[in-house]
């Protein structure tokens, strides 16, 4: 499994395949929003919405041999883009590697340049929704070490 700095390394040198230009990278935000796959409707409901996003974000959390695994889903592909960089980077990572990531890439691509703040608002919003998830499942690993 790779660590959450080799996955962002890897999303920076795609990136750097599109040389600035700001209409390819937000062609191939697109195009990671059509590959990510769905939630089934059972999971698009109202408690796992994330709030703070513009467009529709629905997003869940596994628990699982010492990892965590989301999955998300939106009603935009361009924000279905982005939370799916987000799922690549932090699905199948220990909730503590989590907790002390450096997003490093969000940066190193210059996201800034081609989503607007409200985007940029839920694209923290998302960051944030994945952090609790894994500060919740990291507290209950805890709780069950100590009743051990």
């Amino acid at each position: 499994m790779k660590n959450i700095n080799d996955i962002q390394d890897e999303i920076v040198e795609e990136f750097s395949f599109l040389q600035d230009d700001l209409d390819m990278c937000v062609e191939y935000l697109i195009e990671l929003g059509i590959k990510n796959k769905q939630l089934s409707d059972e999971f698009r409901t109202e408690e796992n919405i994330v709030k703070g996003c513009q467009s529709k974000v629905w997003m869940v959390a596994n628990y699982h041999q010492g990892a965590i695994e989301y999955k998300a889903d939106s009603n935009t592909l361009i924000t279905m883009g982005l939370v799916g960089m987000l799922l690549r980077v932090f699905s199948g990572q220990k909730p503590q590697d989590i907790l002390n990531s450096d997003l490093y890439f969000i940066n190193k691509i210059g996201m800034n340049r081609f989503i607007g703040t409200q985007r940029s608002n839920g694209f923290a919003a998302m960051i944030k929704q994945m952090k609790l998830y894994a500060l919740a499942y990291l507290t209950k690993e805890d709780v069950k070490s100590e009743s051990s």
